[in-house]
């Protein structure tokens, strides 16, 4: 999905989805050896940086989502909507899609 977005403050979600940025890699190891990008695995962590005002349920009540923008989140390695701006890819994900909140 490409999209003319200049800056992705102007992106807001919709309901009970949450924009999450993914968290690069690690290229260097403890021991300062730089590893090239083949070798390098892409992680499941993200960081949510907006969330949407909730879902709706039956009564029409809004239910709140479970994270907030800064938190750190296990996301599915698949999945998600993509949404690139400039050359920084981000992706959109349903509340309940999200795996874990991780506590530091």
């Amino acid at each position: 999905m490409s999209t003319a977005l200049k800056s992705i403050k102007s992106l807001a979600p919709l309901l009970d989805r949450v924009l999450v940025q993914r968290i690069k890699a690690e290229t260097k190891t403890a021991s300062g050896i730089f590893l090239p990008e083949s070798a390098v695995k892409e992680l499941n962590e993200a960081k949510v940086l907006a969330v949407g005002p909730g879902g709706l349920d039956k009564e029409g009540k809004r239910v709140a989502c479970s994270v907030q923008a800064g938190d750190k989140v296990l996301i599915p390695q698949y999945g998600g909507s993509p949404v690139k701006v400039g050359d920084v890819e981000y992706h959109l994900f349903r509340d309940y899609e999200l795996l874990a909140k991780i506590n530091e």
